[in-house]
């Protein structure tokens, strides 16, 4: 029975294992995910594909995602093509920069194993 619980894994949404960063360059928006713990990384490179990546953000229609893979950061850097709706200076949108997009990234769902929940951000059993 401690085998299946330690296997059984919960969704949990991204931002409770990894932080964001966005930054724009014309209609291109960069978003950056950092792991808050190196217990995520593999999870993180495994979850965070560019093809689930494009899914979520399949409104805003963009034209190509890609990822960069940072290893010894424990961190990646999805650029994606066409969701500034032209840019700075062409976009009519409140956020033409993008900056509101990481949080976007950061809602995605994760399936967190059990043994790893310790080191949630915002977990009751967080370690020192």
């Amino acid at each position: 029975m401690t085998d299946k619980l330690t296997s059984s894994a919960q969704p949990v949404a991204l931002h409770r294992l990894a932080h964001g960063r966005t930054g724009d360059k014309g209609n291109r928006s960069n978003i950056s995910v950092i792991a808050w713990h190196p217990v995520f990384w593999d999870l993180l490179l495994r979850e965070l594909t560019e093809e689930r990546v494009a899914a979520q953000f399949a409104l805003r229609r963009p034209g190509r995602v890609k990822r960069y893979v940072l290893p010894n950061l424990h961190a990646m850097n999805f650029v994606l093509d066409d969701v500034l709706d032209g840019g700075v200076n062409d976009a009519l949108n409140l956020d033409s920069h993008g900056k509101a997009l990481s949080f976007l990234l950061l809602d995605i769902e994760i399936d967190v194993p059990h043994e790893l929940r310790v080191f949630l951000a915002g977990s009751d059993d967080e370690q020192p």
